[in-house]
């Protein structure tokens, strides 16, 4: 049976939610949603980072769905960003989760986010 109808939709649904609930369950998060907000502030912090061929290259391996989150509002002429440490990468993530008004450990959530993705 399907959910939406149209396979592909299916399909990315079928290998999305097990990357928001395993992520959800590493950090011990009930919350899908922040849960997702999470795991799209690392792909877009990532993104800001990357090449353009890096970034296609990543998002070749994504599911569909998270593919299209990976690369909402994305401005290939502004990237990558030239910040390169570990510091300012965390504060792009913590300054996500401020604007939603949410306090998060920005360091275990993409140590969560990349383990998930390995």
């Amino acid at each position: 049976m399907t959910t939406t109808g149209l396979d592909i939709f299916d399909a990315t649904l079928q290998k999305t939610v097990p990357w928001v609930n395993e992520l959800g369950e590493e950090l011990g998060w009930e919350d899908k949603h922040q849960v997702l907000q999470g795991l799209r502030a690392t792909l877009h912090a990532l993104l800001d980072r990357f090449t353009v061929e890096e970034a296609a290259h990543l998002e070749a391996q994504l599911p569909i769905l998270l593919g299209g989150f990976y690369y909402e509002n994305w401005r290939p002429a502004a990237r990558p960003t030239k910040d390169r440490t570990k510091e300012e990468f965390l504060n792009h993530i913590r300054h996500y989760f401020s604007n939603i008004n949410a306090d998060i450990d920005a360091e275990s959530l993409v140590r969560a986010v990349f383990k998930i993705m390995a």
